[in-house]
């Protein structure tokens, strides 16, 4: 999972890591965080914001980000501007498309 990434930005306390952000991208068209997770300790400080930050300066200036949220964090990431875009699709893994 995490050699397979071409963008990720950590947070760390000390020798400890505390925040990471996985991603997915062509550094110009489109980014895909396809992880955003913060130790649970830390939460509610700031650091996936600063994460999601980091991610988007490391992206070309007409570069999106598009990331798919848990249920339980819709309403953090509306706050700090993402926009909800009812057009994902999503094919779990047991299921094969049809020829």
């Amino acid at each position: 999972m995490v050699n397979n990434s071409n963008l990720m930005v950590t947070a760390w306390d000390g020798d400890k890591l505390v925040g990471i952000a996985r991603s997915m991208t062509d550094f110009h068209y489109a980014c895909y965080l396809s992880d955003l997770a913060v130790h649970r300790q830390y939460q509610k400080g700031g650091i996936g914001k600063r994460l999601q930050a980091m991610t988007q300066a490391q992206l070309g200036p007409r570069c999106k980000l598009i990331l798919v949220a848990a249920p339980a964090a819709n309403a953090y990431y509306e706050h700090i501007g993402f926009s909800n875009n009812p057009r994902c699709w999503v094919l779990d893994r047991v299921h094969r498309i049809a020829d």
